[in-house]
Parts: structure tokens; C-alpha cells; sequence
């Protein structure tokens, strides 16, 4: 029951959380499940589980059963002839419940180290999608610079066209092409992070370096936001892990209730005796079979009090731990909610700003068209509207990635 609530946790995380970008296409999704299936560290999870998994067998053991056998060298004379040798066969038995207590344990052990692999899975889904968003970022931006790059080559011809009719400086067409090669510089040095990010990101999915990842072309900041709620921390495994440590140390609690019972073993001699021959009667020879049966009592038991007391502290260290970190959780998503925020305020002001740098634009155009235009306001405006666009690239890459982190911590 718990694994099969985990999974879907981990479909609700991967799902819910990447459904604002699945009308685009299914690339940041394709890249999550290659990483889970590529990542050296998520196996290294998964085999820690089946070590523990395999503990639950383990766990179902008894001790293992005694022979001796004993040879007289000086044979006691009894009633019926002389006792040759002895064997004897003894197995201890651990109080009711041992085995039971014992495996419950290791199955507790092994639940909380599945808790870790879902964890470990969720955060390489959260690194792929990081690393995801910042490929965008840059090729939006890359592509943003092209289309002033393009612009200001025909910027660049206006101002040709003015130098011959003497509306226009030659300074006015050198100034035009500086700011190209500024705009060419930045979209090179882009192109350089895009190569650095690509490479860590193809590393998560444990595949060559250069190989290339592609992005969708492009996002929309959804017009509202999905309503959230701080209770819904309570769902995220990091929390899980420490509930179910919690548990082991009960379990193992119990184990200990068990092994300070008494143990008890049952067993039998056997001691072959040789006939008399001075004489003869009933049951001369007659070899000797004894049944026996023994008990353990743990008398000094300070060892399972100490136990016990152990475990009592270790539950309280866990609750602590379990505290700190949804107090670190509660931060953690009360910063994305308010960067996430601040994303769509800034959006939402640099749409305004660009569609008012374009209009001026307009101005500019219809002033050339009247035969005079002034390239100072021209490169200005210019750059206006690259910033206002570079900043709604930056907040969408922003909406998105806190998105990402909001779904990581309350699904």
C-alpha cells in the first residue's frame, strides 16, 4: 500500500507538474524518463532497496541446531551394561512472535529505503527540468537577438539610404553596426552556456556530452495559477522518510519486547550401552533415549532496557528531524510561490513596456516617412524592446522553474 501511494505521488509530480508545458510537446518528459532509467545514483538506490528487500528473508531464521557426540573412554557400569558414547541433537527456539517481529522490522527498513529511491527520482526529475528551462531560456533569447540583429540591418540601410540624401551621418550607420556586433557577441557567449548546460544536463541522463537536446519553441505563462495549500506538504516523501523511520524504530522496539523474552529448546540424547555378560534379564543392553527440554531467562536484562530507552530517543531525534525539514519545506515553497509571483508581475509589466517601445517604433517609421528620422532614438528604442524581451524570457524561464519546485514539494 505504501509503494503503490508513492507511485502516485511520482505520476502526480511528473504529471501535474509538467501538464503547463505537454501542449507543446513531450521532450521535457522523454528526457525525465531516460535520466530515471540512465542514472547511476537512482540504481544505486534501487539495489540498496533490494538489499533490504532481501533482508525480510534473512530476517526469517532460527539458530542453528547443536550435535555432539561424546565417546566414554572409561565406560560407567550401570544396571542394564556399560554406557559407550553419547549423541545428542538440541535446537533453541526464540519466544512467540520473534520471527514475525524480526521480519516486520526488516520490511519496515526496506520501506523507508523505497521512500529514498522516490526521492532520488524526484530530484533528478527536478535537476532534467532546471537544466530544461534554462536551454530555453538561452535559445529564446538567441533567437530574440536574431530578430534585432535582423532589425537593425534594415535599420542600417535606412540610415545608407539617409547618408546619400545627407539626412544622415556616416557616424549614425557605424553606431548601427556596433550594436550589431554587441547583439552577435551576447548571442556567442549564449551559445557557449547552451553548450555548458546541455552537457551537464546529458550527464543527469548519463549519455555523451555534445549530444543535442531540444527544447519546445515556446511558453506561455498559463492565465491562472493553480490554487495552493501549505497542508499539501504533508504529502512529500521527504516528509514520508521520516514517518517511516519512524516506524522502523517501533518495529524494532517490538523486537526487542520479543528477543528480552525467556528462549526455550527442545532436544535429545542418545547413549548406546553394551549387554552384560556375566548375566542375563529384561532390558540387559537396552540403550538409553532421553528427551530433554531447556529455557533461557534473560535475568540481567539491562541490555534490551537500554534498548528500549535507545529507541525511545531515536523517535524523538526523528521527529525533530521531520520538523526541521517541513519548517525547511515551508520556506522553501513560500519562496517559490513568491518568485513565481514576482514572474508573472514582471511579465505581465515588460508586455506593456514592449507593445509601448513598438509603438514608438511606429513613430520612428512614419517620421522617416516624412523625411526625417533620428538614429540616436532609433538604436534607443532599439534597445529598449531587446531588454523588455529579454526580461519576459527571463520571467517565463522563472514561472516555469518555480512551477517545477512548487510541484516538487506539495505532490
Amino acid at each position: 500500500m505504501i509503494k503503490k501511494k508513492i507511485y502516485i505521488r511520482l505520476a502526480l509530480f511528473f504529471g501535474i507538474g509538467l501538464s503547463a508545458i505537454n501542449s507543446f510537446g513531450q521532450d521535457l518528459q522523454t528526457y525525465i524518463d531516460e535520466a530515471i532509467t540512465n542514472s547511476p545514483e537512482i540504481q544505486k538506490f534501487q539495489l540498496r532497496y533490494d538489499i533490504a528487500s532481501e533482508k525480510v528473508n534473512e530476517a526469517n531464521w532460527i539458530p542453528n541446531t547443536e550435535f555432539s557426540v561424546g565417546y566414554f573412554v572409561s565406560e560407567p557400569e550401570t544396571r542394564v551394561g556399560a554406557q559407550r558414547a553419547r549423541f545428542s541433537v538440541k535446537q533453541m527456539l526464540p519466544w512467540f512472535g520473534t520471527i514475525t517481529a524480526r521480519e516486520n522490522y526488516a520490511t519496515s527498513m526496506a520501506d523507508a529505503d523505497f521512500v529514498e529511491v522516490t526521492i532520488a527520482k524526484r530530484k533528478l526529475a527536478l535537476s532534467v527540468s532546471q537544466f530544461y528551462f534554462q536551454l530555453y531560456e538561452i535559445r529564446a533569447k538567441q533567437k530574440v537577438l536574431d530578430q534585432n540583429i535582423a532589425l537593425l540591418q534594415t535599420y542600417e540601410k535606412l540610415a545608407l539610404t539617409s547618408v546619400e540624401v545627407g539626412k544622415a551621418s556616416a557616424v549614425d550607420v557605424l553606431r548601427l553596426q556596433i550594436r550589431q556586433n554587441e547583439l552577435q557577441q551576447e548571442k556567442e557567449v549564449l551559445q557557449e552556456q547552451n553548450n555548458g548546460i546541455q552537457a551537464a544536463m546529458n550527464s543527469l541522463m548519463n549519455r555523451g556530452y555534445d549530444k543535442e537536446i531540444s527544447v519546445v519553441e515556446s511558453l506561455e505563462i498559463p492565465m491562472e495559477d493553480m490554487q495552493l495549500s501549505f497542508e499539501a506538504l504533508s504529502v512529500n516523501p521527504e516528509l514520508l522518510k521520516f514517518d517511516k523511520l519512524y516506524e522502523s524504530v517501533a518495529k524494532s522496539e517490538l523486537l526487542n519486547l520479543r528477543e528480552s523474552q525467556p528462549k526455550f529448546g527442545i532436544g535429545v540424547d542418545y547413549l548406546p550401552v553394551a549387554a552384560r555378560q556375566d548375566m542375563d534379564f529384561i532390558d540387559n543392553g537396552k540403550d538409553i533415549l532421553m528427551p530433554m527440554v531447556s529455557i533461557t531467562i534473560p535475568i540481567f536484562n539491562n541490555r534490551y532496557k537500554s534498548i528500549t530507552k535507545q529507541n525511545e530517543l531515536r523517535q524523538q531525534e526523528i521527529q525533530s528531524q521531520k520538523d526541521e525539514r517541513l519548517n525547511g519545506l515551508e520556506s522553501e515553497l513560500a519562496k517559490a510561490i513568491s518568485q513565481r509571483n514576482q514572474a508573472r508581475i514582471k511579465f505581465e509589466t515588460q508586455s506593456k513596456n514592449l507593445q509601448q517601445a513598438k509603438d514608438a517604433e511606429e513613430i520612428l517609421i512614419k517620421n522617416y516617412e516624412t523625411g526625417t528620422i533620428d538614429f540616436n532614438d532609433v538604436l534607443d528604442i532599439q534597445e529598449l524592446q531587446l531588454k523588455f524581451q529579454i526580461n519576459q524570457i527571463e520571467s517565463i524561464k522563472m514561472y516555469f522553474e518555480q512551477s517545477t519546485i512548487i510541484n516538487y514539494l506539495t505532490n
